[in-house]
């Protein structure tokens, strides 16, 4: 990986609307690729295989379950508390949803932009519940399948939400 210096990190910011932590999205992306490395390392060492064609039923699990863990961990209001040290509060976003921003500088705050955005998040969410599926498949995809029910239920109190209003 390229060395970011001070001057490459300045350089860099300064065209960006608000300043870009470089060095601390570089921490970031290390631990990354330190845990995808060592799963694949553990893997390979304990004889454990990649499907060579994952299951369709695996992938849409996964997608859907993708989805609602990531937000779970970036928006809901029942994890703030673990957000917290990295984020402050801007406004309630609907739906047990919250809004925050990233706060601090280097590393605090480029963990403040992973945990505030679903998107980035769901990154490590999916690569976790794919190793989860080589090393444990079996409860992996029960965890899924608990999250995914829950995605479902989601979307379903919303459009009886919208259905109610609608009527009403």
């Amino acid at each position: 990986m390229a060395r970011i210096d001070v001057r490459t990190a300045e350089e860099y910011s300064r065209k960006a609307p608000d300043s870009r932590p470089l060095r601390g999205y570089a921490t970031v992306m290390a631990v990354f690729t330190a845990a995808v490395a060592t799963a694949a390392g553990v893997a390979k060492l304990t004889g454990k295989r990649l499907p060579e064609r994952p299951p369709a039923a695996d992938l849409a699990l996964l997608a859907i379950s993708t989805h609602k863990v990531s937000r779970l961990i970036t928006k809901d209001a029942i994890t703030s508390p673990l957000r917290a040290p990295v984020t402050q509060f801007e406004s309630a976003a609907g739906s047990a949803e919250l809004n925050e921003s990233p706060r601090g500088h280097g590393v605090q705050h480029a963990l403040g932009e992973l945990l505030t955005c679903p998107f980035c998040t769901a990154v490590w969410v999916a690569s976790g519940l794919g190793a989860g599926l080589v090393f444990a498949p079996r409860l992996t995809r029960f965890g899924m399948g608990v999250a995914s029910a829950i995605a479902g239920a989601d979307f379903l109190h919303l459009a009886y939400a919208a259905a109610k209003k609608a009527a009403g």
